[in-house]
């Protein structure tokens, strides 16, 4: 016959929200009450602001892809710059590789943004998808942008593409927030003097 001896053991222990360990970004939704997509700076207004906890510099997106940055902060509302604005700039990479640009709009075609400063090396196609690509504290890597629809081939040393949206800016309802954990962080430590 085993005979075991019972004893009580005490163990401290210590409680991890799993949720937030090793989380870089949380998200929350919003509804967007006002939409501008036919202007050259074109802005929307989501119906949630600083007491939602909502501030500057936070990235916006959707099911679809990218809409834009939140610029301007009340207390129940925010402003959000949309891709769809001249002064716009977003890092971008083509899909399944390292070759990075910059995202910005010609204030053309609500449909349509450009993607410049790609190295000439980049293997460029028609039908090539775009994404977000991740080399900023505001947008996390790998959110759809688009295809490539055209490829200005006359310029080899500016290698811009037009690139179709996967989201119709003409009709938007709800939002993700994203917002970084560690901006903060990155941005202190990048802004030291070496």
């Amino acid at each position: 016959m085993l005979n075991i001896n019972k004893e009580t053991v005490v163990i401290d222990t210590i409680t991890i929200d799993t949720t937030k360990y090793q989380q870089k970004y949380s998200y929350s939704t919003a509804k967007i009450i006002k939409n501008n997509y036919d202007k050259e700076f074109n802005f929307l207004t989501i119906n949630k602001g600083k007491l939602q906890g909502i501030q500057k510099e936070i990235a916006v997106i959707n099911s679809k892809g990218i809409i834009g940055i939140i610029d301007n902060v009340s207390d129940s509302y925010a402003r959000i710059q949309s891709i769809l604005n001249r002064n716009s700039k977003i890092n971008a990479r083509l899909k399944n590789s390292n070759y990075f640009g910059t995202l910005g709009w010609n204030g053309k075609n609500y449909n349509t943004v450009q993607l410049s400063d790609i190295p000439r090396q980049a293997p460029l196609k028609i039908g090539d998808t775009i994404e977000t690509g991740g080399k900023s504290t505001i947008f996390p890597e790998g959110i759809l942008i688009g295809t490539i629809s055209e490829i200005n081939k006359g310029n080899s040393v500016d290698n811009k593409v037009n690139v179709t949206l996967f989201n119709d800016m003409s009709n938007l309802g709800f939002v993700y927030i994203v917002k970084n954990f560690n901006k903060e962080e990155i941005n202190t430590l990048e802004a030291q003097n070496e």
